[in-house]
């Protein structure tokens, strides 16, 4: 008998029904948003949100809700005339220190929410957005990675008792000159065996009135060097990205020194261009002890050796011999000092940081040290914070705890900046394109035809040619098509307009399997046998026909996913999916839906088919 146990039913519409739910996203809209973030991605504090609020309602602005999610407030608006109105006003309220981004927030009911109901992710071509290509600027990548071995070696002759004339970053190596031949060997000895100055091609130079030593970084090192930049640049891109909020961004390397960043749904290029375009280092300086800083603001003469900067609000010197930069630390987090109790940052450094570190601490026992913070912003302008300043304890290396702060919160978000990274080496925008909303609109409705319009004529033909089973077939293939966007939605898989090719080409493919399971129970009926073991045989037999060409095809999707690109991508997601709901509603579905029209003990004489 044709007929399926109770439980089977149940496990379809289970099935169903959580396709259903998942896909119900897909049908709500989106709402103008603003967001904000701190600009160097810092807790939110507590009362923000009434300082927003009271800068809406002066301007007699409303939103229709606000919420908070992590480091971000996300404040909807009716219309985009009130969107626009308040990114204005709140970013002049608000100042540099918060990046007020414009977005469009998905408008989920709360209830789908909660049990994880989200939409489909839209892809730049369909939901508009940004694209930079940037470029890391090597030359200063190279130039800092000199700069270091410049400070190494100062430190390594000091350590020795070498007295030089001087040691200098010149052109694309380095030139050290020595007052004698016995110190020219003893540096020559240094430079060959200081784990931290490997890595170098060392040369003599003629003798003359000075003796000296020529060197350049290897080709391999500065290769290195470039691959390291570039990686660490990329992750400190993403952490970036995230305080725009932007759902599945594209950042990706492209050659030896480029890195493309697709910024989907990203309405203000301005605030993305703030944030992306950006270029940030840390650095670790001594305080100079020795001067006094009131007297160096006052009178504008800075002893040679330092910098002056600020530091809540009074003047600080700082030394402007660097002794770690945020490309040697590895690690960061808040916590507390067991001696004191005092709110602190543990910090971990590289092997190269922590020796520069140690030697630097063992000579600075109860001086001060500084963390500097120094942004270049788009349009060349340049700002360096000194963000911490902490009394160095005990000799450290690797490890080691940054105290003198406020409280913990200072300290968590102190934490937060370490770890988000500093660029390993400066990068440019050297071409940027922005897709408009209009046109990914354009794309989405075009891509909605194409899909309506296949639906269409695939439900047509099935009717007309296999009647209460083409009927049967254009249910599941409707079916077919909520657990496909369902599976995407729960996956956030980004969709694109390869990705609606692929579903376009799944519908066509879904009637495939019915087509051979119909067909299979015509030709038993024409050899005699009765309907309910046609049907029977149709199923059984058209089984591993179906399995074959859809495996073959999912093998196909699977290569196109491991070696393509982006858009390729896209497109072998959603005919792997397909595939597997076409197969589960074209064997099972339809399987059960006809055990209820023809199964059972139904004695059947004829079928429309």
């Amino acid at each position: 008998m044709n007929q399926y146990s109770i439980w089977r039913y149940l496990f379809i519409l289970s099935v169903v029904a959580v396709g259903f739910v998942y896909a119900l996203p897909n049908l709500y809209g989106e709402d103008p948003a603003l967001q904000v973030t701190s600009s160097r991605g810092f807790e939110i504090p507590i009362d923000l949100t009434a300082t927003i609020d009271n800068a809406l309602v002066a301007e007699n602005l409303s939103d229709i809700s606000h919420e908070q999610n992590g480091n971000r407030l996300l404040y909807r608006f009716a219309n985009t005339e009130d969107q626009l109105k308040a990114a204005g006003v709140l970013k002049e309220s608000l100042g540099d220190q918060y990046v007020v981004a414009l977005n469009l927030a998905h408008s989920t009911p709360e209830g789908l929410r909660a049990i994880g109901g989200k939409p489909m992710t839209l892809g730049l071509d369909l939901q508009g957005g940004v694209h930079f290509l940037m470029q890391v600027d090597m030359d200063t990548a190279r130039g800092q990675q000199l700069d270091r071995f410049v400070d190494d070696i100062r430190a390594a002759l000091r350590a020795e008792g070498i007295r030089y004339v001087s040691v200098r970053h010149e052109g694309n190596g380095l030139l050290a000159l020595l007052r004698s031949a016995e110190d020219r060997d003893r540096t020559l000895n240094i430079l060959r065996t200081d784990q931290s100055l490997q890595g170098l091609n060392i040369r003599e130079l003629p003798p003359g009135e000075t003796f000296g030593i020529a060197a350049t970084v290897q080709e391999q090192q500065l290769l290195a060097l470039q691959q390291t930049a570039l990686k660490q640049n990329i992750t400190t891109l993403r952490n970036r990205v995230n305080e725009l909020g932007v759902a599945e961004p594209v950042i990706q390397q492209q050659g030896a020194d480029r890195v493309v960043v697709q910024l989907p749904g990203v309405q203000d290029t301005v605030a993305a261009k703030k944030i992306i375009g950006a270029t940030a280092t840390l650095e670790y300086r001594a305080v100079d002890e020795s001067n006094d800083a009131f007297t160096a603001a006052q009178t504008g003469r800075v002893p040679p050796e330092s910098r002056l900067y600020n530091y809540k609000g009074n003047p600080i010197l700082l030394k402007k011999r660097l002794i770690v930069s945020g490309d040697q630390l590895i690690g960061a987090s808040a916590s507390f000092d067991q001696q004191t109790g005092q709110p602190s940052v543990s910090v971990t450094l590289d092997g190269v940081g922590s020796k520069r570190m140690l030697d630097f601490t063992r000579e600075n026992v109860g001086n001060r040290m500084a963390v500097v913070y120094i942004e270049q912003k788009p349009g060349g302008r340049k700002i360096e914070d000194v963000i911490s300043v902490a009394v160095v304890r005990e000799p450290f290396g690797k490890r080691f705890q940054t105290t003198g702060l406020d409280n913990i919160h200072e300290a968590s978000q102190l934490s937060l900046l370490l770890r988000a990274g500093a660029l390993a080496a400066p990068m440019e925008i050297v071409e940027e394109r922005t897709v408009g909303p209009s046109l990914g609109a354009d794309n989405v409705a075009q891509g909605f035809k194409s899909v309506v319009i296949g639906f269409s004529l695939v439900l047509l033909f099935m009717a007309l040619y296999y009647r209460v089973f083409g009927l049967v077939a254009n249910l599941a293939l409707f079916v077919n098509l909520i657990l496909l966007v369902a599976l995407l939605s729960m996956l956030g898989a980004t969709l694109t307009m390869p990705g609606i090719a692929g579903i376009v080409l799944t519908i066509g493919m879904a009637v495939d399997a019915n087509v051979l399971i119909f067909e299979r129970i015509r030709e038993e009926l024409r050899n005699g046998n009765t309907p309910q073991a046609s049907i029977r045989a149709g199923y059984e037999k058209a089984f591993s026909t179906i399995a074959d060409a859809n495996i073959t095809t999912l093998i196909a999707a699977f290569v196109l996913f491991l070696f393509g690109t982006g858009p390729i991508k896209g497109f072998a997601v959603t005919l792997s999916l397909g595939i597997v709901t076409s197969m589960f509603t074209a064997i099972v579905g339809t399987r059960a839906v006809i055990n209820l029209i023809y199964g059972g003990k139904k004695r059947i004489r004829k079928l429309a088919i």
